[in-house]
């Protein structure tokens, strides 16, 4: 059986003239196409019958290393594929080889100028350099033709078109012509150019324009330094700390901004596990209708200033009075006098009796109780959560306009 002494040129000819091309098991004539990972030829009908083995090496060169022909033909085949799904492919077609051999995983650049090149779009490629034996593009191309398949003409880019010769006067007048590079040759060259010490010779032009920044930006008349007007603070809302409480900081933005109730310890809550502050952004119509407000979401008020407590536009509750004994106002009566309360609990359940004794400041809301959804199925009942949660914003915002926030400033005391 023939074989073929460039296999690259002649996968890239079969490619451009479309012949057949499959991976069998053996060079026989009445060998037929197995899997990838049990062939050990890959058979061109060009239209004779050329079989090459798997591993032998190719031109193509990554990282100074020839790759093989099994590599070269499987980055073909997965030319459509996205750089997530080639590398997976990768893995698993390396795991089905075992120790037959490897398919060497080529960089996104590589692959993309390999598969260019195998197409016929491109007559140049950095990746792709001559082996020890090949003095030449022509050596490889007569070597083609000698073993029965149809060679390419070499002036013409080694089979590109698959048209025949190209005329003898065209010829000597491509000859001359001037060689362009590709992308990756004009911004990388012939090999990579290190950089590094342009960063040591930019550091001190660098400091100086930060320095000139710097004294630039303070103002020359500080009467109009004085007349800036401050940014707006961003309103609080504290939560409950309680294990019992239906919202923690991880479901808590779930359900204010997406209008979603899941369980404190579920999956789905599970991304804000440990975090101690979390930001909700909220368009107040009344108060601001062009930008969102940003309001702060925390458990405590231990990192408080004494200032911050005029910020505070809601204290979620559970019933439980031991929540707010680091707080401003230690008692419930006199803190729901100054802060917005908010109870959630379930439609079913009654709010707990220290809740109702607090008096109409504490708003209590119901929420449907969790179940546990079919897998593959949304729980069709949580379409009310949206609307408990819009009515909670709405109480929220009634109470931020009545305690003096505007576009441009907060309450300076509640």
């Amino acid at each position: 059986m023939a074989t073929a002494d460039n296999p690259l040129l002649l996968l890239r000819q079969a490619i451009t003239q479309k012949k057949t091309i499959f991976p069998t098991a053996s060079d026989d004539e009445s060998a037929e196409e197995v899997p990838l990972s049990q062939a050990t030829h890959l058979t061109f009908l060009l239209p004779s019958r050329v079989s090459v083995p798997l591993d032998s090496q190719t031109r193509f060169s990554s990282h100074e290393t020839f790759v093989n022909l099994r590599s070269i033909y499987f980055a073909w085949l997965n030319r459509e594929n996205a750089i997530p799904e080639y590398n997976a492919s990768v893995a698993q077609l390396n795991e089905e080889l075992g120790d037959k051999g490897q398919v060497r995983n080529l960089l996104f650049v590589e692959r993309l100028d390999l598969i260019t090149w195998l197409e016929g779009a491109s007559d140049h490629t950095e990746y792709i350099k001559f082996l020890a034996s090949d003095k030449d593009a022509s050596t490889s191309v007569a070597a083609l033709a000698s073993k029965g398949a149809t060679a390419p003409a070499a002036s013409t880019g080694l089979g590109r078109s698959g048209k025949g010769s190209i005329d003898p006067r065209l010829a000597i007048t491509l000859s001359g012509e001037r060689k362009m590079g590709n992308r990756n040759s004009v911004l990388r060259g012939i090999k990579p150019t290190d950089f590094s010490h342009v960063r040591k010779l930019a550091a001190p032009l660098m400091s100086k324009k930060s320095q000139s920044a710097s004294a630039s930006s303070i103002p020359s008349n500080p009467t109009l330094a004085t007349h800036k007007k401050p940014r707006r603070p961003d309103p609080i809302i504290l939560l409950s700390p309680s294990a019992s409480s239906l919202l923690r900081m991880t479901n808590i933005k779930s359900f204010l901004e997406n209008g979603q109730y899941v369980p404190p310890n579920s999956l789905s809550a599970s991304s804000s596990t440990g975090a101690s502050m979390l930001h909700i952004n909220r368009l107040i119509k009344d108060i601001d209708p062009n930008r969102p407000m940003r309001f702060i979401l925390v458990e405590g008020p231990e990192q408080f200033k004494p200032e911050y407590w005029n910020r505070v536009v809601a204290v979620f509750t559970t019933g439980q009075s031991w929540q707010f004994k680091n707080y401003k106002w230690s008692n419930p009566t006199e803190l729901f006098r100054h802060v917005l309360g908010v109870y959630v609990g379930w439609r079913a359940d009654k709010p707990p009796e220290a809740v109702r004794n607090w008096g109409h400041r504490v708003m209590s809301v119901g929420i449907d109780p969790w179940k546990e959804p079919v897998q593959g199925s949304i729980d069709s009942t949580r379409w009310r959560d949206r609307e408990i949660v819009e009515h909670i914003w709405k109480t929220i915002e009634g109470n931020m306009r009545n305690k003096g926030w505007r576009r441009d400033q907060a309450p300076t005391s509640i």
